[in-house]
């Protein structure tokens, strides 16, 4: 090659070389972040939808085990749920031959679909008395109770009696007022 040509040979390949990474970080590299965005972005969708679909094949599942829920809660007036708990306690105190010294309701209305009723409950007797208080206490089948605390204390050297304190909640769902749309 003649000096000249091999001149302008390298121009034209530097102007080549040059237009080809002025594509590449304008062009490519843009378009690539970008479709992997969006690959990221049809992966997130496409779970979202099985896991639509998931819930959609549990429907009725899902619906039969509310309705239960919904059935043992307590109900919406304040002094009868009250009431309600009070009753089942003493019932389950009878029926483990434990004693209640103490039990105290509080309605906290916090919400507008529910409220709870939270009450501390001072219990003493036996430890296998005390043991099926608080069996019965979380296996019951009629209302939505659960225990959130409990402490054991013993009065005796020999810890034959025993007081449990237990701080236990309620759950009453509140009716439900139509939307207008």
């Amino acid at each position: 090659m003649k000096i000249e040509n091999r001149q302008q040979f390298l121009v034209v390949l530097t102007i080549a070389v040059g237009a080809l990474l002025l594509v590449n970080s304008l062009i490519y590299n843009p378009l690539a972040n970008l479709w992997s965005k969006r690959a990221i972005q049809v992966k997130d969708l496409r779970a979202k939808v099985d896991d639509g679909n998931k819930l959609l094949k549990r429907d009725a599942d899902i619906r039969l085990k509310w309705k239960n829920m919904q059935a043992i809660t307590l109900t919406n007036n304040a002094s009868v749920a009250e009431q309600q708990v009070v009753n089942a306690l003493v019932t389950w105190s009878l029926n483990t031959g434990t004693e209640l010294p103490s039990i105290t309701p509080q309605v906290k209305n916090d919400s507008t679909n529910y409220m709870t009723i939270n009450c501390r409950v001072e219990a003493s007797g036996p430890l296998l008395a005390l043991s099926q208080f608080i069996y019965n206490l979380e296996q019951h089948q009629f209302l939505a109770l659960k225990i959130d605390s409990a402490e054991l204390s013993a009065h005796d050297t020999t810890g034959q009696q025993l007081t449990l304190g237990l701080q236990i909640s309620g759950l009453a769902l509140l009716p439900q007022t139509p939307t207008k749309k």
